[in-house]
């Protein structure tokens, strides 16, 4: 049996070890690491529910017909194209250059920081949740960097485990770089344990949850895995909105909603200062 949290810590001490030898600090690490993981956890979901869509798949003069982008709408699975999947980034060349490989925007790619960056624009392009959200800065990562952290989430074990441990890892990595971050931001970064107890005191169920200031969406995490731990399904039963100031952290809060399957409307900036603003209107509404 796969010991989870001896998996955690070997993963993050391989990651953070490749950050000590390269010239990144935290704030320019974290996100495009998280990025990875995203994009590990989405290829083990796409994988699975490839699978599902197959088994009942008709054919044609004896060929299946191939899966669609709708056949994955269809089970609330986030359908990846060819180019950003994560097998596709781990078999490419070292010479990225003599590959000939072009971008959405048809311009020839020279590196695998830019191959990487394409593979987010193409997911981008799924989901209307993610769009401008997901990290494109992988082109600040040397090739060989890169392609050793892709190594180190290619880890077997997290197929064995599912895609909840994906999610879990994801977590993982998010609260180790937070106490690193927060010294640089100032930003406070709330303890699961303590979002957990407070999910339990509250016991959502249905209706409205807003987090007027949600940071990295652990409330949204937490309450969704009440609702779905109670036999039901939290985007069906629950609305989820969310505030925070600093834009960072909402590209944190829905890469992190997007890893645990839960979707959300997040508004950050100037105008989702909850001192001042409500974002999305509402005061006096009536939740859960």
């Amino acid at each position: 049996m796969i010991n989870i949290r001896k998996l955690e810590a070997e993963l993050w001490e391989s990651a953070d070890l490749l950050r000590a030898g390269s010239k990144l600090t935290s704030n320019q690490y974290c996100m495009p690491v998280l990025g990875l993981i995203f994009l590990r956890y989405a290829y083990s979901r796409f994988k699975m529910v490839e699978a599902e869509i197959l088994k009942n798949r008709p054919s044609r003069g004896g060929r299946v017909m191939p899966v669609e982008a709708s056949d994955f709408a269809a089970k609330s699975a986030l359908f990846l194209p060819k180019e950003a999947q994560y097998d596709y980034l781990l078999n490419l060349p070292d010479d990225i250059a003599s590959a000939g490989l072009v971008n959405r925007d048809r311009q020839t790619m020279t590196s695998l920081g830019e191959v990487v960056n394409n593979a987010m624009a193409l997911i981008e392009e799924q989901s209307d949740q993610l769009t401008g959200v997901l990290p494109k800065s992988y082109t600040d990562f040397s090739d060989e960097l890169l392609s050793e952290l892709l190594r180190i989430f290619n880890n077997s074990a997290l197929d064995e485990v599912g895609g909840d441990i994906i999610g879990r890892i994801y977590e993982y990595f998010l609260n180790k770089f937070a106490k690193n971050i927060a010294s640089d931001d100032g930003v406070f970064f709330t303890p699961k344990s303590l979002v957990k107890m407070i999910v339990n005191i509250i016991e959502p169920k249905s209706g409205i949850l807003l987090d007027p200031a949600c940071g990295s969406g652990g409330m949204f995490i937490q309450s969704g895995d009440f609702v779905n731990q109670s036999g039901m399904n939290a985007n069906s039963a629950m609305t989820f909105y969310g505030q925070e100031k600093v834009e960072y952290n909402a590209q944190l809060c829905l890469m992190n909603m997007a890893v645990h399957g839960l979707t959300g409307a997040i508004k950050s900036g100037d105008e989702a200062n909850s001192f001042y603003h409500d974002a999305h209107n509402l005061d006096g509404a009536v939740t859960m």
